[in-house]
């Protein structure tokens, strides 16, 4: 059987970072790697499928930026489009791994496997998690059982859906995890299992489609906390955000000083979401009051994902009953 062709497009982070020992694993230099070193380290590659590669940033992912991530999606989709191109794999920091996912995973229209990997340990240590990672992220790119999936995060053996994972752990090396769902599939032995399927509309579902010349509005992340007064939305609307995702407490819960805030936010036009700094669960109707003032529930995305989503939902519409539905439908 003709092995497939999956195509790596790197953009730095800890799975290319360089430490002045083999014993460092924090303080590196991410993304001091190339494409072609990365490759070279994992000659298994070439027994599972034929693999080329090319570099689009060599960043440290808290460094990410929206352009990076338009440039990313147009040249996914090109590749994509190719009839001798049969996956995509993304090499990224972990920091902001999910982000990115999720960005790809609304804006690529493919049915296609692209998976995201990294690393949690730079190339330079001891039992570097790195190599193995690229390898079973290549391995799900190359199965046929991937395609329709939408996008894809493989680490440490999990397959998790874009949607869904998280970064749950500063350091450990199973930090992505998917606590609401929990993981779609495994790699095990160099052989993926898929258990379940993403179910909400992505990729070739997906209304949202960016260029690299897109401007994506600015959209503010507010935590909640004890005695919030509010101050952070006043600066934010002053900022010039169009969105606001505030992470509230337990089931998207706002103190009532932020809420008369976001209220005056909401009548100046800014879209608001409320979301969680819960680690897990959905954020649903909580209070009548949110539903008066227009405040859209995330559902279970996370704050950072939240915002992803108001970002391209706010590129079509400004109107709080249709992006409501998105929250629901995406």
């Amino acid at each position: 059987m003709k092995k497939k062709h999956i195509h790596i497009l790197a953009t730095g982070g800890t799975i290319a970072g360089q430490a002045a020992s083999e014993t460092a694993t924090t303080g590196y230099q991410a993304g001091a790697i190339g494409v072609e070193e990365l490759l070279a380290a994992v000659p298994e590659l070439r027994d599972v499928a034929e693999v080329s590669g090319e570099t689009i940033a060599a960043i440290d992912s808290k460094d990410m930026t929206s352009e990076i991530w338009l440039r990313l999606a147009v040249r996914t989709q090109e590749l994509l489009q190719r009839d001798d191109v049969d996956g995509v794999v993304i090499t990224h920091g972990t920091d902001t791994l999910e982000e990115t996912a999720y960005f790809l995973h609304l804006t690529v229209h493919s049915d296609k496997p692209v998976v995201l990997t990294g690393a949690m340990r730079p190339a330079t240590a001891l039992s570097a998690d790195g190599p193995m990672n690229l390898l079973q992220a290549v391995l799900v790119a190359a199965d046929p059982e991937a395609c329709g999936c939408g996008v894809l995060v493989v680490l440490n053996g999990r397959i998790d859906g874009a949607r869904e994972v998280t970064k749950m752990h500063t350091t450990a090396l199973d930090t992505f995890q998917s606590p609401e769902t929990g993981a779609l599939g495994t790699v095990q032995d160099g052989q993926p299992v898929f258990y379940h399927i993403p179910l909400r509309a992505h990729t070739v579902d997906s209304e949202f489609a960016v260029t690299r010349q897109t401007k994506l509005p600015k959209v503010a992340i507010l935590y909640g906390h004890a005695d919030d007064d509010g101050f952070l939305v006043r600066a934010a609307c002053e900022a010039g955000a169009k969105g606001i995702v505030y992470a509230g407490m337990g089931n998207g819960s706002i103190p009532w000083p932020v809420v008369q805030e976001l209220t005056k936010a909401v009548g100046q036009g800014v879209l608001v979401v409320r979301s969680t700094r819960g680690a897990a669960g959905r954020v649903v109707y909580a209070e009548e009051v949110y539903e008066d003032f227009a405040f859209i529930p995330s559902d279970t995305l996370n704050p950072q994902k939240a915002r992803v989503l108001l970002q391209l939902a706010l590129l079509e519409t400004h109107k709080h009953e249709e992006i409501r539905a998105m929250f629901a439908r995406y």
